[in-house]
């Protein structure tokens, strides 16, 4: 069984910094896709960004140039540097790893708020 350890969500000014990660366990496949999405209140899961074990990284339109996602795959983590924040993206943010059979799994989820 795969377990997701999430650190560094938190409290931040708007236009603050913050940095998530994500530790994967668990399991001896390697992990193909590992990324994050995000969930308002009131509003559906999305997409905030991917990274594939080849480095190919995709991010939603909202973060694109603020946030930046990178792996260390000696370490089987994710991270998420998330720069000049604004109050819209307040959110709980999840983690989410994919191993090579297209098996997905998600993490407990680490909440990021940013005031005004």
């Amino acid at each position: 069984q795969v377990q997701l350890v999430e650190s560094g969500g938190g409290l931040v000014q708007a236009g603050g910094s913050l940095r998530l990660s994500c530790a994967a366990s668990g399991t001896p496949f390697s992990f193909n896709r590992m990324g994050w999405h995000r969930q308002a209140p009131g509003k559906e899961r999305e997409l905030v960004a991917f990274i594939t074990n080849g480095g190919y990284t995709n991010y939603a339109d909202s973060v694109k140039g603020r946030f930046s996602i990178s792996r260390d795959n000696t370490k089987n983590t994710v991270y998420l540097q998330m720069n000049s924040l604004k109050p819209e993206d307040t959110a709980v943010y999840y983690c989410y790893v994919e191993i090579v059979s297209g098996r997905g799994y998600w993490g407990q989820g680490t909440q990021v708020t940013v005031s005004s």
